[in-house]
């Protein structure tokens, strides 16, 4: 699969020296130096977003609030020279799905790329299995792993990527206790560095949109679905 990404990135040299690297891997890349220029191609979306925090127009956390609203499945990694906890957690309360700080070595970013690409659009590209399972019903629920959307009667529900992550970790392991490092590993991925409270306020979130699921907290560990 050709996947297709935006890089917004104001320092002109470090924009263009991204740019080359993750057009080696084979990708497609459009680049933006500024943020107004990027925000009109948010109706035609890529796969994925590298998004600078501070632009010279529009801030980064503008952007990722209209880029969610309008395409909530399409993954974005925020890159910042401000490495600070709060800037990380903010990103990823937006709903980020990877934050790099600045200065990070460029291959750095072509790896987290392309596992961040892997595991959002890997099931899309496995056609037996999309095919034979495409839907999973829980409850009222509806879940399209190939289209990333969930539906209760005639109404989709908005999940943000990490969302819907968390989403198909709980219902494809129904009982299973998982360990916020466990959550963590699996929707931040290995790499991750932050406080495992962005797992808690996560577990909230769906919560609020899916109601009727039945998640429960193991205080003291982590979380669990139960179907019965």
């Amino acid at each position: 699969m050709s996947f297709l990404i935006y890089i917004v990135e104001d320092e002109e040299n470090l924009n263009e020296l991204l740019t080359t690297y993750l057009k080696n891997e084979g990708w497609e890349v459009k680049s933006f130096l500024n943020g107004a220029s990027a925000r009109e191609k948010i109706s035609q979306p890529p796969h994925l977003w590298i998004l600078d925090i501070m632009l010279p127009d529009i801030d980064g956390y503008t952007l990722i609030k209209e880029i969610k609203d309008k395409t909530p499945h399409v993954p974005v990694i925020f890159i910042s020279a401000r490495d600070k906890d709060f800037d990380r957690v903010l990103g990823l309360e937006l709903g980020s799905s990877d934050y790099l700080a600045k200065p990070f070595l460029p291959r750095e970013l072509v790896i987290r790329t392309e596992k961040l690409l892997a595991l959002t659009y890997a099931p899309q590209q496995d056609t037996a299995i999309a095919s034979s399972t495409p839907r999973i019903n829980i409850g009222p629920y509806v879940i399209d792993e190939d289209l990333r959307e969930v539906n209760t009667g005639d109404l989709t529900i908005n999940l943000t990527s990490k969302e819907f992550d968390l989403l198909i970790l709980f219902v494809k392991h129904p009982g299973h206790a998982f360990s916020r490092e466990d959550i963590l590993n699996a929707v931040w991925g290995v790499d991750y560095f932050g406080s495992d409270r962005v797992v808690d306020d996560l577990v909230r979130r769906l919560r609020k949109k899916m109601p009727d699921l039945r998640l429960e907290t193991i205080y003291g560990f982590g979380y669990r679905m139960m179907t019965k």
